[in-house]
């Protein structure tokens, strides 16, 4: 039997079944979202997969008789393949609004979903979001808070050594891959982005040529935590910068990557206002930059790239799992100045840099001073954190952070 990992969302997804009538659970696809519900409420709920093509073809054909059939408590897997059962769900839920947690849904495609639930189950439905696994939920501690939060649960990872970090990276947060350490992590995401090809992409949108699809999700992770250029990604294609945002937009709605935007105050006219991408998962962007062991990553010229997905990735998760919509931005002045994330959190801007050098220095600080010094008293303290295991300041304002400790 496949080990269970405890997931943070837990606690937060059975709060909202007790408040909502229906529970919309979203993320990317094999993040684990039937098998959290089935843990969760699977003892007492029927289960309903409409990937499946008879379920699905029912389901269309038929909604009221198949609401009839499949009546609550139920889970519907990915919902999104039978959107008009949505309006029969709300018609049932309207004729008993008092009952709550009776519907739990899942999706991993948020452009059709959201629409629909916006249209069908606004004010009926809370909408959360799994994706793959954060770093304290692999280790067994799903529960403990951020570095910069404090706390009880604020305290050290034991952490792992240099060389297994970027053993992880190069695997990724995704389950399936936890729970089965001697999977072929590489063999493991080029089975992964052909079913997300064949069955998310292809479901969605009439992208054209599956193959120049794929030359775009290359070319976006060459270019991860660059200032993106969609013009420049276009004419490196041959194809229309219209095509490139489709495709963008494309994968932001399947979850495959995060669109970064700069944080700006009043000091904005100084400021770049040109987003980046990274990938979800530092696992899908080892791979699609094709690196099979993690002696070229943490040697090779993706070394940074692939730390700044671990750590934004490690943060997103971490506030996405708890129920809360994660406010993190990057900083960068047209001058060239860059902070890689700035993080909203308690009333205050926390500044993260990245190194992927495991011996920081106070220069590698310099960049959070001057934010520090634009931003006055909206900024907190900041760290550099980086894959080695020291914790110490870095000078007035900053210090450094391990990863493990993040």
């Amino acid at each position: 039997m496949q080990r269970y990992i405890e997931r943070s969302l837990e606690p937060v997804v059975q709060r909202a079944a007790s408040e909502f009538p229906a529970v919309v659970l979203t993320g990317p696809r094999q993040a684990g979202k039937t098998t959290l519900l089935q843990r969760v409420f699977g003892a007492s709920y029927r289960y309903v997969s409409l990937d499946l093509p008879d379920v699905r073809a029912a389901a269309m054909d038929d909604p009221r008789g198949f609401l009839e059939m499949n009546g609550p408590p139920v889970i519907f897997d990915e919902v999104q393949h039978a959107p008009n059962l949505l309006p029969y769900i709300r018609e049932r839920i309207d004729a008993d609004r008092g009952a709550h947690g009776r519907y739990l849904l899942t999706g991993s495609q948020n452009l059709m979903l959201a629409e629909k639930v916006t249209e069908s189950l606004a004010g009926r439905a809370a909408v959360l979001r799994l994706f793959p696994l954060s770093r304290r939920e692999a280790e067994g501690r799903p529960g403990l808070a951020l570095a910069w939060e404090g706390g009880p649960d604020a305290r050290p990872s034991p952490g792992a050594a240099f060389g297994d970090l970027w053993h992880t990276f190069l695997r990724g947060g995704y389950p399936e891959l936890a729970a089965n350490p001697g999977r072929d992590p590489f063999l493991w995401h080029a089975s992964y982005m052909q079913t997300y090809l064949e069955r998310d992409v292809r479901t969605v949108r009439n992208v054209g040529d599956l193959n120049q699809y794929q030359g775009f999700l290359r070319v976006l992770a060459a270019r991860s935590a660059q200032l993106l250029n969609l013009a420049d990604v276009a004419r490196d294609l041959g194809v229309a910068v219209n095509t490139a945002k489709a495709w963008l937009s494309m994968l932001e709605a399947t979850y495959q990557v995060i669109v970064l935007r700069p944080y700006f105050a009043n000091v904005g006219k100084r400021l770049v206002k040109t987003p980046k991408v990274y990938f979800t998962d530092v696992g899908t962007l080892c791979h699609l930059v094709g690196l099979r062991d993690a002696e070229h990553a943490v040697s090779g010229p993706m070394r940074g790239p692939i730390m700044e997905t671990a750590v934004l990735s490690e943060i997103t998760r971490t506030l996405t799992h708890r129920g809360e919509a994660p406010r993190v931005y990057f900083w960068r002045t047209r001058a060239g100045t860059e902070v890689d994330f700035v993080i909203e959190a308690g009333g205050k801007l926390v500044p993260i840099e990245v190194k992927a050098s495991a011996t920081p220095r106070p220069p590698m600080a310099r960049p959070i001073r001057t934010l520090q010094s634009d931003l006055g008293e909206a900024a907190a303290p900041g760290y550099v954190v980086h894959p080695g295991d020291v914790r110490l300041p870095l000078g007035p304002g900053a210090s450094a952070l391990p990863f493990g400790e993040l």
